[in-house]
């Protein structure tokens, strides 16, 4: 005879079961093993098709690689971690492709850190089904191969919500080291940390069950390592006063009236509703049709945590904006949902049989193989209809090579600099075979690293792509005063779709 089991109060054969309900009947035995199925997916996926669809990198990766090279405790614009990380990326591997299976497995190592979270609330299954919802988030594919801040901060607040919650229900003072460090460490990422902060703090003032731990050392010694962590760079900040802050600033929509009070965070509202969408689709295969509640390992102060992590941090940005009037951009949303997926699970308490969970993951495999469809598409067939720039398709490498070989024709010298824009001399700096050093904007305060004496004594080339190519832009004039305009040129675009006109001059070696 035929084993036999009950689903959904039908009874049927194991042979019909796993005919119909395969994925799922793997799922329930090894959830470990289908995580980890899940996770090659993933970071295979997003590793091969930046890899083979980008002829040239983009901008985050060529400004972290221009940045990066300097080991600078800061900059003008943002801390240095991801910058550092696509440098010792650059070192061991050479590869374009590094830097795009550096980000996945940074948004892996935020799905694992969310996983294992969720496995004593929800359960194994239940954890990898909060998994599943996340991933349903442009942040964590579509746009994460573009490795920069937005990307880098996602395993560290994951880090910080877990080890928040082991340290309230535990108070094990090893978690509030983890809380620490991983908050420290989240603001050489971005300075978004704070409203990371913000909440856990708030919860703990405000909460009567987190509220006790206050009177333990934990938290304070949590407070002490995230500074220690910390001090370098809030040094760093205070000796340059604060200067990656303006920019900050200056990306945040100015105030125009009393309504933006409203009107700015109703925006942000409303694109992170967008994003949200494809997860919500995945989440709603999972809790619709509605069943009774099934019984799970968290209670309320678990949900509460959970709560505050998957909400707070968006709470505090809306608030904020509201307060203030000032406006948020759609990519800040980046880090905010990482426990949202844990929040539906735990909150719905859904009970997961092998039909509902069947259904979920395939939503999400929709989800996943549309998100990796539209990217193919975007950069296979659209630039032949739209003819919208993109940097994917900027000649970089022959620019760099073509330049370098004629500096170096002119002047018989290597070439050692470059003066232009973050992206253009990003580019030459990356693909020529010399690596110069980038003069950005040919401003030396965006660039204090560059000798000027150095500079002059060796030479340099200037290059740009805007304005009249027959003569040196003013932007360039007084660092490159002396410079020998030559015969501009154009490059085709790497895809055949538009071109680039390029100028350039040549400094001569003093």
């Amino acid at each position: 005879m035929t084993d036999r089991v009950v689903i959904n109060d039908h009874v049927g054969t194991v042979e019909a079961v796993e005919r119909t309900h395969a994925v799922a009947f793997l799922i329930e035995r090894r959830p470990g093993g289908a995580f980890a199925a899940f996770a090659v997916l993933h970071m295979a996926v997003w590793t091969a098709l930046p890899t083979l669809l980008y002829a040239n990198l983009p901008l985050d990766l060529i400004e972290a690689l221009t940045y990066g090279r300097e080991w600078q405790l800061g900059s003008d614009k943002l801390p240095p971690l991801p910058w550092w990380l696509v440098e010792i990326a650059w070192r061991l591997f050479g590869s374009d492709a590094a830097y795009y299976a550096l980000s996945a497995v940074t948004v892996m190592a935020a799905l694992l850190v969310v996983w294992v979270t969720a496995r004593p609330l929800v359960g194994p299954v239940g954890a990898l089904v909060a998994v599943l919802i996340v991933d349903g988030l442009h942040y964590l594919n579509y746009t994460a191969p573009k490795f920069n801040h937005d990307v880098v901060q996602l395993p560290f607040w994951a880090l910080a919500g877990y080890a928040f919650w082991s340290a309230l229900r535990r108070g094990a003072m090893t978690d509030w080291v983890v809380l620490g460090f991983a908050v420290g460490i989240a603001l050489w990422a971005k300075y978004f940390v704070i409203m990371l902060a913000t909440p856990l703090g708030l919860f703990l003032l405000l909460d009567a069950d987190a509220r006790r731990a206050l009177a333990t050392p934990g938290p304070w010694v949590a407070l002490v390592v995230a500074l220690a962590v910390m001090a370098p760079h809030l040094v760093w900040l205070v000796d340059n006063d604060f200067l990656p802050f303006a920019y900050a600033s200056a990306r945040a929509a100015a105030v125009r009236g009393p309504l933006d009070h409203l009107l700015h965070p109703l925006v942000f509202a409303g694109s992170q509703l967008l994003t949200l969408l494809p997860a919500l689709a995945i989440a709603a295969a999972f809790v619709y049709p509605r069943t009774a509640p099934a019984p799970v390992p968290a209670d309320n102060f678990d949900r509460r945590i959970v709560a505050l992590l998957a909400l707070g941090p968006a709470a505090v940005m809306l608030a904020g904006s509201a307060i203030t009037g000032r406006g948020l951009i759609a990519m800040w949303g980046y880090p905010l949902w990482s426990f949202v997926g844990l929040w539906i699970v735990l909150t719905t308490r859904t009970l997961i049989d092998r039909r509902r969970l069947t259904r979920t993951v395939a939503v999400w495999g929709t989800v996943f193989a549309g998100f990796a469809v539209a990217f193919v598409i975007n950069y296979t067939v659209l630039p032949h209809i739209d003819h919208r720039y993109r940097a994917a398709f900027f000649p970089g490498d022959r620019l760099a090579s073509d330049l370098a070989g004629k500096y170096r024709a002119a002047t018989g010298q290597p070439l050692s600099f470059v003066i232009a824009t973050m992206w253009v001399g990003g580019n030459i700096a990356h693909y020529a075979p010399d690596h110069p050093r980038v003069l950005i904007d040919g401003k030396p305060a965006r660039a204090p690293w560059i000798d000027l004496d150095a500079l002059k004594a060796r030479g340099a080339l200037v290059v740009w792509t805007e304005g009249d190519p027959m003569t040196l832009p003013a932007a360039f004039r007084e660092i490159a005063e002396g410079a020998r305009v030559q015969a501009p040129f154009t490059l085709p675009s790497s895809n055949g779709v538009g071109a680039v006109e390029v100028g350039w001059a040549i400094l001569p070696p003093v």
